[in-house]
């Protein structure tokens, strides 16, 4: 059995001048996790909420893992992994936050729609959370993109878009009888939201489908401007075109959650669907849809019979529209005061999958406000303000600042640097003597000796990626 790691950023050693900014106001609190979730490292967490709560044990979870290469904002670094794969903070993947959420908020059916680039995916969510321990009914199952030609609608045909795929797995979701609503969720956005209070105010406004917007955001996330009425109820929805990537909101961003008596506000793609009115628009209203906004939910704004409503959605939203949006990201989880999403927070924990990897070697290096993952060698170095993945390997006289290094997969051993000597070929790691400043480093990218990687000061871009490239 493969168990699920509540994974917490360890400092390697005693002598490192490593920080981690720990909340001393609160009261350990006692360990109820279920015996097969693994927690690493010594500090106290809180389990999640208690399973005899049946708010959300009617509610599953349906999580859209991946995006088409093409239309990727994070492309090159989804060239071989979908959105939802994408490493962060060093020991984590961004998926893991959504299914962390859905864990917190006690909803222990959990199905990952995954399709471009998803082996990645599949992998990391059927080994972090088989046997997590959600109760005798909880699940997370990876539902990966397949031809059902048995079913009228299907046609023989791949996932057509994220309506398309829910259609062709609605006949898997219909064999848990006791689901109510559905919880729709993308998977590569980075927030904290209860999901309890999401499916509440579905409940309580008695709406076929509630949506939730942002009051944060200034940009138009693909997803929908709503516009709500002195109810909340969604009365419109439109979507700009392609060419428009930012749309301002001066007169609603900065008010107060109970001034939103109207306005517009960005949806967030996060939707709570009855099971009964998903099946209706699936298949008998919009049963040739393919994309699950543009199409379904806003054919069913339009609809006169169907009730939306709209949930003002207050937090931290980061929905990783760019490579600098993943890049900033990363750079928040390491600061102090903590202005991003908050991978340290004991309250709701987030999982993972444990790697079963050694310590961190480290010899004489000089850390200052990084996060260093599992199973790093790292020689003489020095590295300020950045995020070291696991297994990376990083020589003597090295300098790092302002980085993301995602890692690496595997360790070479002696035998294999030796064949690589042979062949002129560079290790997997950094070399010695290298300085990196403001880079986003790929996992397994193999860079030599004495490279200089930074830009100037006057430079317009504020970082630059290695693909898996070799660096001489």
């Amino acid at each position: 059995m493969v168990l699920s790691q509540l994974c917490l950023p360890s400092s390697p050693s005693r002598g490192v001048p490593l920080t981690f900014k720990r909340n001393r106001g609160h009261r350990r609190s006692p360990l109820k996790l279920p015996s097969s979730v693994f927690v690493s490292n010594s500090y106290p967490i809180w389990p999640p909420p208690s399973a005899s709560s049946d708010q959300t044990q009617s509610v599953a979870a349906i999580i859209f893992g991946d995006g088409s290469e093409s239309q990727s904002r994070l492309y090159p670094l989804t060239k071989r992994r979908s959105e939802g794969a994408l490493p962060m903070a060093a020991n984590y993947r961004l998926i893991d936050a959504v299914v962390s959420n859905c864990i917190n908020s006690n909803i222990n059916k959990i199905f990952a729609l995954t399709q471009f680039n998803s082996t990645s995916l599949n992998s990391h969510l059927s080994k972090a959370y088989s046997g997590v321990g959600l109760g005798g009914d909880g699940i997370v199952q990876v539902i990966a993109a397949h031809q059902s030609p048995h079913h009228h609608h299907d046609n023989g045909s791949w996932f057509q878009g994220t309506a398309d795929a829910v259609r062709k797995c609605l006949w898997i979701l219909e064999e848990y009888h006791p689901v109510t609503e559905f919880v729709v969720l993308p998977g590569h956005h980075l927030y904290r939201m209860d999901y309890q209070q999401l499916v509440q105010t579905h409940r309580n406004s008695k709406a076929d489908i509630t949506i939730a917007a942002s009051t944060t955001s200034i940009h138009d996330p693909g997803f929908g401007i709503l516009q709500l009425d002195s109810q909340h109820q969604v009365s419109a929805i439109r979507f700009k075109s392609a060419d428009v990537s930012r749309i301002h909101f001066a007169s609603s961003v900065n008010r107060k959650l109970s001034d939103f008596s109207c306005g517009e506000l960005p949806s967030m793609g996060i939707y709570v669907i009855s099971k009964e009115a998903m099946k209706r628009l699936l298949e008998e209203q919009f049963p040739e849809a393919k994309d699950l906004a543009r199409e379904v939910i806003a054919g069913a704004v339009a609809e006169n019979g169907m009730k939306v409503q709209g949930y003002a959605f207050g937090g931290r939203w980061e929905e990783m529209r760019s490579i600098g949006e993943f890049y900033k990201a990363n750079m928040e989880s390491i600061q102090e005061e903590k202005m991003g999403y908050d991978f340290c927070d004991r309250g709701v924990p987030v999982y993972t999958m444990p790697h079963c990897l050694p310590p961190t070697l480290i010899s004489e290096a000089v850390i200052t406000n990084s996060l260093v993952g599992d199973g790093c060698i790292m020689g003489r170095c020095s590295i300020r303000g950045s995020v070291i993945g696991m297994r990376t390997r990083i020589g003597d006289g090295v300098v790092i600042e302002d980085s993301v290094i995602i890692g690496s997969d595997v360790y070479q051993d002696q035998e294999e640097d030796e064949e690589e000597e042979k062949e002129a070929m560079i290790p997997i790691g950094i070399g010695q003597q290298c300085q990196i400043r403001k880079a986003i480093v790929d996992k397994n990218a193999r860079i030599g000796n004495n490279v200089m990687a930074r830009f100037s000061n006057n430079s317009s871009r504020s970082f630059f990626l290695f693909i898996n490239v070799f660096v001489f």
